[in-house]
């Protein structure tokens, strides 16, 4: 007798076994749940927008909240803290860390990295299992990089028309042309890593001149309208989370230092469009034009990678996936070269934040932002394109899934299990490809910066901050996260409080059983 999950499997690993499937995972960088057009935003991405209409989307995908450990999720297949690569935790790097490509490499596959790094751990050939990989480890400027590495070796600093977006895919294409001459009949991985829409904003002139005018109605009422889009395309129901002008995150630049530097059009709170002065409205539908010349930027050269995938008779094999790393940022910092108020905004001298009031349109229908393990900071896209394995086209999947289990997806298509000690927090997502809610999970476990969070089933428990108390929510009936059940609810907040303690303690527990000399090669 085959189980239901072996008969959901079955269409999958045939196409797998007829031809091994190649891996192309791309990770954009602060972008939204609802920036790209098909997923409800006003952002013009038509390259995504071709995927997601020839595949699937997953409307309740999860990060971490932050870069460095979503990215360590995604590789690893574990949660941050077991293997102490969430930037807030620190601790040794367990032995029993394994990278995807160490995981893929038994199994024929060849594996290459492009883009925006960002975690404790070592890469390239050397490191974990890439065969080749670019670098920019300045993340400062997108129009040239102060440092940046091919395969671990320093490179010289790029010529007058670099730009970091644009490079990450062109050296992603490098590498599929020398696959396909060295390697043709081997598959491959292809990770590649987007910095963009990640502040600073900085964008091409002609790329910003598209939306110079789009935004100027301002983020209450783009978001309005953007959730009535959602509720119709059925990507959300219920009602969208108000502005929260009395949060912020705590290590941004200081207000008075940061008008200081780039001036009175400047906003540092989420409060409505209507109290701005005419002067702020200006500045900020401009940040939201330089946040969306990213975006299509991004797309455009997605576009050209899945044009490489075509000329090489790959697409058709290829599972290519499509994810953010955390929510849209609130953060407003000055880093890098300064803030030049001389300067064309989005050039190389300018250096503003998206801030939290188009951060919350980027993040609709949810609270808050990125950081924060409320829906707004953990809530990814995630499209997934297969055409050789993928028969639904241009459907919705509302399973509940998390980095965790991008690794165990594609090794489990590419045919092996992957085992591993301790065992790891990822399960396989594969049987939601052929029907929705067949992978569940008995939880998903969230801790950032204090900020802690347990789901289970429809139910989300949540505290922000160390002293914060736990919220309970039930996500179905109430995604926004408005409907406090923690006082009617007693019991499951008892419960659910329990387990996520022990769970957290077990985590940290098995990082910390590592002795000082059993770790990763760190950066």
């Amino acid at each position: 007798m085959f189980t239901r999950r072996q008969l959901l499997l079955a269409p999958l690993l045939a196409a797998a076994q007829k031809k091994k499937p190649n891996f192309v995972v791309i990770l954009a960088d602060d972008m939204g749940f609802s920036d790209a057009r098909c997923y409800g935003g006003d952002i013009d991405t038509p390259n995504l927008d071709r995927l997601a209409a020839n595949g699937l989307r997953f409307t309740q995908a999860y990060s971490t909240a932050r870069c460095g450990p979503s990215r360590s999720c995604l590789l690893t297949g574990y949660y941050a803290q077991q293997t102490a690569s969430d930037i807030m935790t620190p601790g040794n790097i367990p032995t029993y860390t394994k990278f995807l490509p160490e995981y893929l490499k038994p199994l024929g596959y060849r594996s290459y990295h492009s883009g925006k790094w960002h975690m404790r751990f070592a890469t390239g050939p050397g490191g974990v299992g890439f065969d080749h990989s670019y670098t920019p480890l300045d993340e400062n400027r997108f129009f040239t990089q102060n440092r940046h590495e091919l395969d671990e070796k320093p490179l010289p600093k790029p010529d007058a028309n670099y730009y970091h977006t644009t490079a990450t895919a062109n050296y992603g294409i490098q590498f599929l042309k020398e696959h396909q001459q060295s390697a043709p009949q081997d598959p491959f991985f292809l990770y590649l890593a987007f910095h963009a829409p990640h502040f600073p904003l900085q964008a091409l002139p002609e790329d910003i001149e598209k939306y110079k005018d789009r935004f100027a109605e301002g983020w209450d009422t783009a978001r309005e309208r953007k959730v009535q889009r959602m509720t119709r395309m059925g990507l959300i129901s219920g009602t969208a989370a108000p502005l929260e002008p009395q949060m912020w995150t705590q290590w941004n630049t200081p207000d008075k230092e940061l008008l200081d530097k780039i001036g009175p059009g400047e906003v540092t709170r989420a409060v409505p469009w209507s109290t701005l002065t005419q002067e702020q409205k200006d500045f900020q539908r401009t940040k939201m034009a330089i946040h969306a010349a990213m975006i299509t930027r991004m797309d455009t050269e997605i576009g050209k990678v899945v044009d490489q995938l075509k000329a090489m008779n790959a697409e058709n094999d290829t599972v290519i996936l499509f994810l953010s790393d955390n929510g849209a940022s609130s953060e407003q910092l000055i880093r890098g070269d300064g803030h030049d108020r001389a300067a064309p905004l989005g050039s190389a001298r300018t250096h503003l934040g998206l801030g939290p009031g188009w951060s919350s349109n980027s993040n609709a229908p949810f609270r808050l932002h990125k950081s924060w393990v409320n829906e707004g900071g953990i809530a990814s896209p995630l499209i997934v394109h297969w055409p050789a394995g993928i028969k639904d086209k241009n459907k919705l999947r509302h399973e509940p899934c998390h980095f965790v289990d991008i690794l165990p997806t594609l090794v489990e298509l590419a045919g092996a299990k992957p085992e591993n000690t301790p065992a790891l927090a990822g399960r396989s997502i594969a049987p939601a490809f052929q029907k929705d809610g067949t992978a569940p999970h008995e939880f998903l476990y969230f801790n950032h910066s204090d900020n802690r969070a347990l789901r289970m089933g429809d139910w989300k428990l949540i505290a922000t901050g160390k002293t914060g108390p736990w919220e309970l929510y039930n996500l179905r009936k109430d995604r926004a996260e408005q409907h406090n059940l923690a006082t009617a609810q007693p019991a499951r907040v008892t419960q659910m409080a329990t387990l996520w303690q022990n769970h957290d303690a077990e985590f940290t527990r098995v990082r910390e059983a590592a002795p000082p000399t059993a770790k990763r090669r760190l950066r």
